[in-house]
């Protein structure tokens, strides 16, 4: 499904302006959205494909986790933002909108410590259970010592 024109249904139904323009789209949205913006994108706009989830850490500024999907019979690919900010880092899982967020909000929770909070399965799926800190984060000691990895 194409929608004739992405921008202006973004617009309409979140009352926001999309970054950039078609095919390459960017929004950022508020947490209690980012699920809704997720089956709007999907249900509406036809980006089933879902390419990827991460995370970064801006520090002071706190963590923003961001995905990208993708409707490749239009086509059309849209990155969405949420900031978390310093000290909160919680995110609502989108797994029951998409199956291939699982293992990537996993990824996301073990190296940069997002909580993704409705998760079936939220454990470390890199590291060790037992290891501390989360090794992405701009805050991880790297001289941290550490059990070898096994």
């Amino acid at each position: 499904m194409r929608a004739a024109d992405p921008c202006a249904l973004i617009r309409e139904r979140f009352g926001l302006e999309p970054t950039g323009g078609p095919p390459h789209l960017g929004a950022e949205v508020t947490r209690d959205r980012w699920v809704e913006f997720a089956r709007f994108a999907k249900h509406e706009l036809g980006c089933h494909y879902f390419n990827f989830l991460t995370a970064v850490d801006w520090k002071e500024q706190g963590l923003e986790v961001l995905y990208r999907v993708e409707n490749l019979e239009a086509p059309l690919d849209l990155t969405v933002r949420l900031k978390l900010g310093p000290g909160e880092p919680r995110c609502p899982s989108l797994t029951a909108v998409y199956r291939g967020a699982d293992w990537m909000e996993r990824e996301c929770y073990d190296l940069l410590g997002v909580i993704f909070d409705g998760h079936p399965d939220l454990r470390r799926i890199l590291l060790a259970q037992d290891w501390e800190g989360h090794p992405l984060r701009k805050d991880y000691q790297v001289d941290t010592p550490h059990a070898p990895y096994r």
